[in-house]
């Protein structure tokens, strides 16, 4: 039987949020903890992650609390090593699938979106580069879908960890106009999205968004506050 799981987590963060919605899927038994990224306690960093980042987890071992971490304890970090270590500890969970090629379409479903969607969104994000390279990257991915419904290759797996969280994440920036983009761009993205071309998205986001899963991971008011604090002044920035 697997062993406890400390998860060293930020609400705002789409990368910790794709460990906990697998722990969640896995029916694991963790404790989360948030970690202040702008003021991080001094023991992370010493004794959890060097790299002063999260996700990180500690795993197993004598640790009974979040804050004190034991030597014992197996501590890894970066998220997509996280969601498939999740997988592997949890097989019945189907989160990688028995099958080989299944498990194939899952991995080559993350490379896309995490080498070229994840890039795209971050230029236009931050930078207010181009939206129609940010929409060719959703609509490759969403021609990677299996077009009759289901998940991103069928079942529900480490490829929804993956991009679920950000699919919550721009619709909350598209939504508020939160990013380095021109003001009005948010919301014509959103109205592109709406357009045929992307009714398969569109099905896809609305099965996601309804799973109990991600209803218990993704805090949305949270997350809409957080990025109107953290990234509302990009523009400025520019």
């Amino acid at each position: 039987m697997p062993e406890h799981i400390f998860l060293y987590m930020n609400k705002i963060s789409g990368y910790c949020h794709r460990v906990q919605l697998a722990l969640e899927e896995a029916n694991a038994e963790y404790t989360a903890y948030e970690i202040n990224l702008y003021d991080m306690p001094s023991w992370f960093k010493l004794e959890v992650n060097p790299a002063g980042k999260v996700p990180a987890i500690a795993y197993g071992g004598s640790q009974t609390l979040p804050d004190v971490p034991q030597p014992d304890s197996v501590k890894l970090a970066e998220s997509l090593v996280l969601v498939e270590f999740v997988a592997d500890l949890y097989p019945d969970s189907g989160l990688l699938p028995q099958c080989p090629v299944l498990r194939a379409k899952a991995r080559f479903f993350v490379n896309a979106v995490c080498s070229e969607l994840l890039s795209a969104w971050d230029d236009f994000f931050r930078h207010g580069h181009s939206m129609d390279a940010f929409l060719l990257q959703l609509e490759r991915v969403q021609g990677l879908m299996p077009p009759d419904g289901g998940f991103a290759i069928g079942p529900f797996s480490t490829a929804d960890a993956v991009i679920a969280p950000w699919l919550g994440r721009m619709h909350i920036a598209l939504e508020n106009e939160v990013g380095g983009y021109p003001v009005g761009e948010g919301k014509k993205a959103l109205e592109e999205l709406a357009l045929p071309r992307f009714a398969r998205l569109r099905r896809y986001w609305e099965g996601v968004r309804t799973r109990s899963s991600f209803r218990n991971t993704f805090d949305e008011e949270y997350v809409t506050k957080a990025y109107k604090v953290h990234y509302g002044n990009l523009r400025q920035k520019k």
